[in-house]
């Protein structure tokens, strides 16, 4: 079994359980953006069971840190960057984003923003601080709640709402909302803050 069929297993299976990986075509978007870009350093929040980070890291030469707070997801994680060799190439940062974000003082190339929704907006001053000028952000899951929102999920729907509002009012972004997945806001930061 080659590498990109045993990680097309691996995110078949998470996607089956229901635990966090992004779809087939928001990890298209995001490889494409990836080499567009020229990444060498990733910062993804969200690492889940870190096979997005792999996805990423088997098509190019770049360098991830990744942010993860839940205990099982940090220990598969672990476990899928050693079964694919990429261990050497990936910092795991252990705790809240909230907590490591501001600690941060690289610059990257793509950050990919795939934690809790309802934490986007806070999170979006320090996704912009550490993106390079040309750098791309990208935020899952920003459609979420297209076809409608349960009254449940209010809140989060309008946390979701008033982080694009915000990215897309910023001066410093070019930011779209692509429809795949379920919606994804690709910023391009166009000047240095």
């Amino acid at each position: 079994m080659t590498n990109q069929e045993r990680l097309a297993a691996l995110r078949a299976a998470a996607m089956e359980e229901r635990d966090p990986t992004c779809s087939d075509d928001v990890l298209a978007v995001l490889m494409q953006e990836a080499a567009r870009v020229g990444a060498k350093h990733i910062l993804e929040i969200g690492t889940g069971r870190g096979l997005t980070s792999v996805a990423l890291l088997l098509q190019s030469d770049a360098c991830v840190t990744t942010i993860e707070r839940d205990q099982a997801r940090i220990a598969a994680a672990r476990v899928n960057f050693a079964l694919f060799g990429v261990s050497d190439r990936v910092t795991l940062l252990e705790g809240d984003a909230a907590d490591i974000l501001p600690c941060l003082e690289d610059v990257f190339d793509l950050i990919f923003l795939d934690a809790a929704k309802v934490q986007y907006r806070r999170f979006l001053p320090e996704c912009k601080r550490l993106l390079r000028a040309g750098g791309v952000l990208c935020a899952d899951d920003v459609l979420l709640f297209s076809s409608g929102v349960p009254k449940k999920r209010k809140m989060l729907a309008q946390h979701i709402v008033e982080f694009l509002q915000e990215l897309q009012a910023d001066g410093d972004f070019a930011a779209a909302v692509l429809p795949v997945g379920k919606g994804l806001a690709v910023a391009r930061k166009e000047r240095a803050q």
